[in-house]
């Protein structure tokens, strides 16, 4: 099928990893670069990705990377492909219906488009939790953590139930449901439901964790212990989350990026973004103007 010339040249082209120093965006201070150590390496990151459905572009070019052990917040109005680019991080985007794209996501400098790693196993390193709580029905609370595991070859043994609690343990669930983990999973609230999710998304041990509105559902008690979540989590994986809620991505985020019409805007540092933004376009979105 031939495409709008508009999109010629779009082909993957990997880059090595870099680190804060060569990062686009600007930072608050010199220091902010020295003090990051460890933390100053990408995990993520993409290369002029495009997401389309057929010939319908929803997300444009976009170039950014996330450094390990923060929190990027994505931003912007409905439909401005806040979704889209976060299900493309994880090879979720080429499931939907004509979905596919053109760019790079790089996984620790590796391209996960490139042909060699498996949609499986990046899926496994790039964990996901969507709006609405996901349990699944049929199965415990147990074999809902379990899930993932079994996906890559685990059985039920000491080491399960120590992974399966370690990861209901993260996400501050296990001292509700340990006298019932073999009890019905849709048994519980919803706030309880998507830590439920966030356990089966890190049992694996992931990498990444792209979290979907994750609140959108929530009550304020269930919202603000996700929100807790996110500064705990962020010391172990690199967190993405995408959210209508300014204040919330205020709240949990190191950076954050603003979306609009499948543009990439502007991308900084919280502080910075919400207080002095470069571009008159992000001033309008957070102050109301339009959104």
């Amino acid at each position: 099928m031939a495409f709008d010339n508009s999109l010629a040249g779009l082909e993957r082209s990997p880059v090595p990893t870099r680190t804060l120093a060569d990062r686009p965006i600007r930072l608050d201070s010199a220091t902010d670069v020295a003090t990051q150590s460890d933390n100053s390496l990408v995990r993520v990151e993409t290369r002029r990705l495009t997401a389309l459905f057929g010939r319908a572009i929803a997300v444009r070019e976009v170039s950014l990377f996330f450094p390990t052990n923060t929190v990027t917040a994505i931003i912007g109005p409905s439909g401005c492909g806040k979704s889209t680019f976060l299900r493309c991080l994880n090879r979720m985007h080429e499931l939907s219906e004509g979905g596919w794209v053109t760019g790079g996501v790089l996984l620790d400098g590796e391209d996960i488009y490139g042909g060699v790693l498996d949609p499986v196993a990046v899926r496994r390193r790039v964990g996901m939790v969507f709006q609405r709580p996901t349990p699944f029905p049929t199965m415990s609370i147990y074999d809902n953590v379990a899930a993932g595991l079994r996906v890559y070859g685990g059985r039920r043994s000491p080491q399960l139930d120590e992974q399966v609690e370690r990861a209901l343990r993260q996400a501050a669930l296990w001292d509700e449901v340990k006298d019932r983990l073999h009890g019905s999973a849709i048994a519980l609230s919803g706030g309880q439901q998507q830590r439920l999710c966030i356990a089966r998304a890190v049992a694996p041990a992931p990498e990444v964790l792209l979290l979907d509105e994750p609140t959108a559902s929530l009550d304020p008690a269930g919202t603000q212990r996700i929100e807790e979540l996110c500064h705990a989590l962020k010391t172990q994986y690199t967190i993405v989350i995408v959210t209508h809620n300014m204040q919330q991505a205020a709240r949990v985020s190191d950076y954050t990026a603003f979306f609009y019409l499948g543009d990439l805007v502007e991308i900084d540092r919280t502080s910075k973004l919400f207080t002095n933004p470069a571009k008159q376009q992000t001033e309008a979105y957070l102050t109301g103007r339009f959104g």
